[in-house]
């Protein structure tokens, strides 16, 4: 029966493309796009903007000055003191957050249909009449260190990554972390956050994207009456830099007592949008029934964990990883033999056709039951926009991925794992446990 409904569910996901990514949109005389997508089954909308605006936009010395002023948001405008923000949000049934990226800065509300307009007022508000006072921005300022210090420093993985991230990136932008490098967050000012706020938060650097029970139609004359008096202004350029070519082998290694479990991984640079890389890494690691989990954990019995990932939704190059965790007893240099043979078979031999199949099936339920909630859509086609995609990549996504070939994947895979650039090997392991007698004794010789 369980099975029966599997087949069921995929077979809708595969065949309810012109629901899942039903989009409207249109853009107001001062640039601000604006993007509808209905779903009428409860009252309710999320309404998103997203700043074309991220850690790789700022300028050096300045790391971690986007996702600062992602804070220094909330602190209020004239009519919206430091705090009223979010509380009135709350006091209308809602909830709002806030989230930055390399890419972009995002700020939303899920909130009842009948008060869209009101934190629609309240966003066009903090866009144009921002207010900072230096005790504020102090303040604040100390919570961002400390958000680094809880979520960075005292997690070696997340330093870690930090690490491969600044290796893999060297001369461009993402090497840097999007919370900031520690030095230069303690010199962060209010004059520069409102520097940056002058220069990027502007409408025809935004996108506004509603996803619940309101159609174009009824958005569109709202949005101009908000949004569209607010003057456009000149947008800096978004110029990067190309990230340097990686001509040997780096490996980097980190031993701290709070690694639980060692860990293997390689990292790579990879072409941003390429649906081919997305099923490659469904097939060769994304799930217990891929290739490494079923090589590697069930049938050799090296790894505890193991699998493979992509993230397409990039506006620059970006990440094919690949990661296994040794079982008790095995060495790492054993599974990473094992793991880089699953690289080879996978070169010579190619993926099948009942790989493909699955893979395809497993991207589209996912996206189907991503898509069906109030807060998936935007969030999926928000990001998507303003990370460089168009409207009609995003509508035709479904299409592309059924349309994949076995010759995709394989060609896909050989440019991947023969690339000139390449891969930054990690590993992670325990502290060594510290004997004080044989220490001991050897003091005593």
């Amino acid at each position: 029966m369980r099975y029966a409904f599997l087949i069921i569910f995929l077979f809708f996901a595969q065949h309810a493309h012109a629901a899942l990514f039903k989009i409207e949109h249109f853009t107001l005389d001062n640039g601000l796009e604006v993007v509808v997508i209905p779903n009428h089954r409860a009252p309710v909308v999320t309404h998103m903007i997203w700043y074309k605006f991220g850690r790789a936009d700022e300028e050096p010395g300045h790391s971690g000055i986007a996702h600062f002023l992602e804070h220094l948001m909330f602190k209020g405008t004239p009519s919206m003191p430091d705090g009223a923000f979010s509380q009135t949000v709350k006091k209308l049934g809602g909830n709002d957050n806030a989230f930055t990226s390399s890419d972009f800065t995002a700020y939303y509300q899920n909130i009842g249909r009948d008060h869209l307009e009101k934190v629609m007022q309240m966003e066009a508000d903090r866009m144009t009449n921002l207010i900072l006072n230096e005790k504020e921005v102090a303040s604040e300022r100390d919570v961002i260190i400390e958000e680094r210090r809880q979520r960075i420093d005292n997690q070696p993985q997340a330093r870690f990554q930090e690490q491969l991230m600044s290796v893999l990136f060297v001369n461009h932008p993402y090497a840097i972390p999007v919370i900031g490098w520690l030095h230069e967050m303690r010199t962060l000012t209010r004059e520069d956050a409102l520097s940056y706020y002058q220069k990027w938060y502007a409408p025809n650097n935004a996108i506004v994207v509603v996803s619940g029970d309101i159609t174009a139609d009824e958005l569109k004359p709202l949005a101009q009456k908000i949004y569209g008096g607010i003057p456009r202004k000149e947008v800096p350029q978004r110029l990067w830099p190309k990230p340097a070519p990686i001509p040997a082998d780096v490996r980097l290694t980190l031993q701290d007592k709070q690694i639980g479990i060692p860990m293997i991984m390689q990292i790579m640079r990879a072409p941003r949008a390429d649906d081919r890389l997305d099923i490659l890494a469904e097939i060769f690691g994304g799930t217990s029934t891929a290739r490494l989990y079923k090589t590697l954990v069930v049938d050799k019995k090296l790894a505890t964990d193991a699998g493979a990932s992509y993230d397409a939704t990039s506006r620059d190059e970006t990440t094919f990883s690949i990661y296994a965790s040794p079982t008790p007893g095995t060495s790492l240099e054993t599974l990473e033999k094992a793991l880089n043979e699953e690289k080879e078979k996978l070169l010579s031999r190619g993926i099948t056709e009942d790989e493909l199949t699955s893979a395809k099936s497993r991207r589209l339920a996912n996206l189907t039951y991503y898509m069906d909630s109030l807060q998936g859509p935007a969030m999926f086609t928000g990001r998507a926009l303003a990370s460089g995609y168009t409207i009609d990549e995003i509508r035709t996504l479904p299409d592309r991925i059924e349309k994949l070939t076995v010759t995709d994947i394989n060609n896909a895979a050989k440019t991947l794992f023969t690339a000139t650039d390449k891969p930054v090997s990690g590993i992670l392991l325990p502290a060594a446990v510290h004997d004080n007698r044989s220490q001991q004794a050897k003091d005593k010789k």
